[in-house]
């Protein structure tokens, strides 16, 4: 039904910048909520940001607030992650999330429905 396709990972000094993008096909006016969730190694998924789906509203990890902005443009069925100032505890696989309800908090990977198959960002020291 809803297709997720994260790009834009990659291999970055520590206070470099990324910027991630999700790429939504299928029955994408389906999706709401979006988010962006990492999983580093030895560790849980854990939330990094979401998104309302007018943009109006954000929320962020207390980890990331300030270095990362998260926005999507509708238009182009694309949900964005950009990444400042990065550390080395950024290294993880991110993965793109989306929610087909308008319910949920947005920080529990239960709210939402679609995942990507997650992009590897690596932070060097």
């Amino acid at each position: 039904q809803v297709q997720l396709e994260e790009s834009g990972g990659g291999l970055v000094q520590a206070g470099g910048s990324l910027r991630l993008s999700c790429a939504a096909s299928g029955r994408s006016s389906s999706i709401y909520r979006m988010g962006w969730f990492r999983r580093a190694p030895g560790k849980e998924r854990e939330f990094v940001a979401g998104i309302s789906w007018s943009g109006d509203s954000t929320y962020y990890a207390d980890s990331v607030k300030g270095r990362f902005t998260i926005s999507r443009d509708n238009a182009k069925n694309t949900l964005y992650l950009q990444m400042n100032s990065l550390k080395p505890e950024d290294t993880a696989v991110y993965y793109c999330a989306g929610g087909g309800r308008i319910s949920g908090s947005y920080y529990a990977p239960t709210t939402y429905d679609y995942w990507g198959q997650g992009t590897q960002v690596t932070v060097s020291s």
